[in-house]
């Protein structure tokens, strides 16, 4: 690509402390629990933004070097009252008249978008050779958007009614954020129940969809013993390897699914007592953030111990914030997270499975999932072949090597390389080189 980012110019930035450490006291965690709060709460999302060189803090005046683009964060004001999407905008500093439509990446349940912190520069890059932006977005009630009261008025046994008023919640704030930036058309990529909402938002709003990226998608299957686990989220453990070199994505087959399901199943069948209460918890509809702020001050220790496993893949310094990050948003107000219940049924399924919906969609899906990952990946293949029945041959789906879940952590060099070429809509030759190692 001919644009470069330039070095970082963090040092000019106002001093922020470093995140301390995880906390594995008692009076470390009721240190931690007793300084979390908004304040907190937006210097650990800097620090992950300010590994970006081209990221801007709000106090810094616009730069004057010769980046292709310059990063920025803001609070996009949506028309009800203190009803607001915390966004961070990479834009380019020379548009293009040909450029193809913005980037959004969305994340995944009581997740945020700093989680991509480690995707930012690849995508950076993109956007500054293609002369087009990118954006992230934190959902309504999630992240470090407004935390507003979150409320379905439909019955319990009326289903439909239920998942129409949760989805809405979501994608019309999404909507209303498109038409506040001035957006004509958007690529999303979504990850995990971000990924749900995208494809519901395509279905919703179909000329404003160019494009869906959906890594590890929620939802999908409809078939209720299915083998996705959300219990793994809290004791899987990151992969150090994918750091090692490059491991690319691979074209899924129906073996590769079968190898992943197998692992699934096995895992399944060693679920403990523990694991398997966590998996009634979350089926039943408790929010796990609501378990950890009711442990109060024990709240960042239970949080350490998330953060130190499932990140390990990460550098230390990394770790440390992605945590302090992690522990900021689980602390906050309970909103958008209440969601779950309304949207999944027991057994971790849709109520209204996105592979009885998606074929609706005439627009380009690519699927991806991890090597290891909780999601269980059939119905990915199912969504394919209904696609491709209702005449929808543009779409595609990868396995990630090394990577769980959060496939975007754990392989970020394979899962970078993949969006670039699925943004340049390049991704049929690269599924073609894709499927000729699969």
């Amino acid at each position: 690509m001919s644009a470069s980012i330039p070095a970082s110019t963090s040092s000019a930035f106002l001093p922020l402390p470093p995140a301390k450490d995880i906390p594995v006291t008692f009076t470390a965690s009721l240190k931690s629990w007793w300084a979390a709060g908004d304040k907190q709460g937006t210097a650990s999302e800097e620090r992950l933004l300010r590994r970006l060189p081209f990221f801007q803090p709000e106090q810094m005046a616009s730069s004057t070097n010769d980046s292709p683009v310059i990063a920025h964060r803001e609070r996009v004001q949506l028309a009800a009252p203190k009803h607001f999407l915390n966004t961070l905008s990479i834009k380019s500093t020379n548009p293009s008249p040909t450029a193809p439509p913005p980037a959004v990446v969305l994340h995944g349940y009581g997740a945020g978008l700093g989680f991509f912190f480690r995707n930012f520069p690849a995508l950076a890059q993109w956007a500054g050779h293609r002369g087009t932006d990118v954006f992230a977005v934190d959902w309504l009630g999630m992240g470090r958007s407004a935390r507003v009261p979150f409320t379905v008025k439909a019955k319990r046994d009326d289903i439909s009614g239920r998942v129409h008023e949760a989805e809405s919640f979501f994608v019309d704030s999404l909507e209303e954020w498109r038409a506040k930036m001035g957006l004509e058309k958007m690529t999303l990529i979504g990850h995990s129940l971000g990924a749900y909402f995208s494809a519901v938002y395509a279905l919703r709003y179909p000329t404003r969809v160019h494009k869906l990226i959906l890594l590890s998608p929620a939802g999908v299957p409809h078939d209720p013993n299915n083998l996705t686990m959300p219990s793994r989220e809290l004791t899987d453990e990151g992969d150090s390897r994918s750091t090692i070199s490059s491991h690319s994505a691979v074209a899924a087959s129906a073996g590769g699914v079968r190898q992943i399901r197998e692992e699934q199943k096995a895992t399944k069948e060693k679920e403990s007592r523990s694991r398997r209460l966590l998996t009634y918890l979350w089926e039943e509809g408790w929010s796990p953030f609501q378990v950890v702020r009711s442990t109060l001050f024990w709240g960042p220790m239970l949080v350490g111990k998330y953060s130190s496993r499932r990140f390990s893949g990460l550098t230390e310094d990394e770790t440390r914030d992605m945590h302090d990050y992690i522990l900021n948003i689980t602390l906050s107000k309970g909103s958008g997270e209440y969601c779950i219940s309304h949207i999944l049924a027991p057994y971790a399924h849709a109520r209204m499975p996105l592979v009885d919906r998606i074929a609706a969609l005439k627009l380009p899906i690519t699927f991806i999932y991890g090597e290891h990952d909780w999601m269980d990946p059939q119905g990915g293949l199912q969504s394919l072949e209904n696609l491709r029945k209702a005449g929808n041959h543009q779409s595609r789906m990868y396995n990630i090597p090394y990577a769980g879940h959060h496939v975007y952590l754990d392989n970020p060099t394979a899962v970078n390389e993949l969006l670039v070429a699925e943004l340049d809509d390049a991704g049929e030759q690269l599924y073609l080189f894709a499927a000729s190692r699969s």
